[in-house]
């Protein structure tokens, strides 16, 4: 398929959205109904639309996990873009997570089934995929090496990913995953990946975490990616959508350069991130309540490898832009954001 084939058939897509308030989410309605698509959303009535507020799509409300409301929103769509996640892996009761991650997806794959769907498309996560040492990079075959470590949130979304696989070989579900590592780039209206970016560019940071990195894709590009599986992608596979592997220190210093704000510039080996995350826990125990920092929340902070988008690239014709930009673009806006409140 042409660019030009491959561009008629998002316009006439007939598109549902689960999980519209989230940055992705978000995102990929906005490429969506920029390229002429017919967007439909399924929101909570307490969802946020800031994401999404001013474009021309019809919106739907009702629980997403509702089988009801689910096949009312699904009738007539054409493709459904599954990008619902709870992301707290700080939680110490892993049990939310797996009813959303997990139970709430199978409930949504149940009605997909009979929805006589051209795609189904899977936000899933780069961290499902492997983690190799010295520096190779892994890609969508490299089996999955460290589920001793993974924890409730990478186990949720381990099994929500092969849950969705499943469907596809089973139940002939067209479904395709992607697997998408941190996102950057505005508006992010409630930063999670964004966070250190966020902090940077106010100038509240005045560290940044030695010898770790993460890998990274702008928020554009990550959407571009979804929308491009729709059309390209073959069903039953995993596309890695990742720009590439960036160091902790890159990722906070350009922020703050972004915007002139000072650089942090005292870099703290990951050892004592882990001491203070020991912590953190043994206060989360005592007073019962969830801290942002946890040590599995650390353990996953360092635990990551670079990455190939060679598939996606070969197969849906994804060329990423450099992160650096998106990253740029995000602190620039939380500081706009800052100063407007």
């Amino acid at each position: 398929m042409d660019a030009d084939d491959a561009a008629a058939a998002i316009a006439g897509q007939r598109a549902l959205v689960l999980g519209a308030s989230g940055n992705v989410g978000a995102c990929v309605v906005r490429h969506l109904a920029a390229a002429g698509a017919d967007v439909r959303v399924l929101l909570r009535a307490s969802s946020s639309t800031n994401g999404i507020d001013g474009l021309d799509i019809d919106r739907r409300y009702g629980n997403p996990f509702d089988p009801a409301a689910v096949a009312a929103a699904m009738a007539d769509r054409d493709v459904v873009y599954y990008c619902i996640v709870d992301t707290r892996a700080e939680l110490r009761d892993p049990a939310p997570l797996f009813a959303t991650n997990v139970e709430g997806l199978r409930t949504v794959l149940d009605v997909a089934v009979d929805a006589d769907l051209r795609r189904f498309v899977f936000c899933s996560t780069i961290g499902t995929v492997a983690v190799e040492r010295g520096g190779a990079a892994v890609d969508e075959d490299t089996p999955f090496n460290w589920a001793d470590r993974a924890g409730g949130y990478i186990q949720s979304r381990r099994q929500a990913e092969d849950l969705v696989l499943s469907y596809a070989r089973q139940r002939a579900l067209p479904a395709v995953v992607v697997n998408v590592s941190n996102p950057y780039g505005p508006p992010d209206w409630q930063p999670r990946q964004g966070v250190f970016v966020q902090m940077a560019a106010l100038g509240k940071m005045s560290i940044y975490i030695r010898g770790i990195g993460s890998e990274v894709v702008g928020i554009d590009d990550a959407a571009d990616a979804m929308v491009r599986a729709s059309v390209r992608g073959r069903v039953g596979e995993r596309y890695i959508v990742s720009e590439r592997y960036m160091s902790h220190r890159e990722l906070v210093t350009t922020a703050a350069d972004a915007v002139g704000a000072r650089r942090p510039r005292i870099g703290v080996p990951m050892a004592v991130i882990r001491m203070v995350a020991g912590v953190a826990d043994a206060i989360a125990a005592v007073s019962r309540r969830d801290l942002p920092l946890s040590r599995q929340g650390a353990w996953l902070l360092e635990h990551t490898s670079p990455a190939s988008h060679a598939k996606a690239t070969r197969e849906l014709g994804w060329e990423p832009q450099p992160t650096e930009h998106f990253i740029a673009r995000a602190a620039e806006n939380y500081l706009r954001r800052s100063r407007s409140t």
